[in-house]
């Protein structure tokens, strides 16, 4: 069994900054690429920044400049560190993993987190 869990949401006003965490756990074998998403109601769940195991990065066009993504590959976590927020940021932020374990460790599994409620107030 393995989980994503976030930390690190809440209500900020504009201009502000947040900085998510997501860890996984349990029988990880290896963790590909990794990434953060975002959803509000009644719209797709869109991706906001994505980190390959290599260290590659890209972002949705409406978070360049603001938003970064890190990874601790000892920590198997990732990191969304968010400033300059906008209230058209607000959303429910889900953590992504593409990974394998140690049952099927040549086999690939995408993995969702809870998500995180992100509020940003004008």
């Amino acid at each position: 069994q393995v989980q994503l869990v976030e930390s690190g949401g809440g209500l900020v006003q504009a201009g502000g900054s947040l900085r998510l965490s997501c860890a996984a756990s349990g029988s990880i074998f290896r963790i590909n690429a990794m990434g953060w998403y975002r959803q509000v109601p009644g719209k797709q769940r869109e991706l906001v920044a994505h980190i390959a195991s290599g260290g590659g990065t890209n972002y949705a066009d409406s978070v360049k400049g603001r938003f970064t993504i890190s990874r601790d590959n000892a920590k198997n976590t990732v990191y969304l560190q968010m400033n300059s927020l906008k209230p058209d940021d607000t959303a429910v932020y889900y953590c992504n993993a593409i990974l394998s374990t140690r049952e099927t460790p040549y086999g690939y599994h995408e993995v969702w987190g809870q998500g995180t409620l992100d509020t940003v107030s004008s």
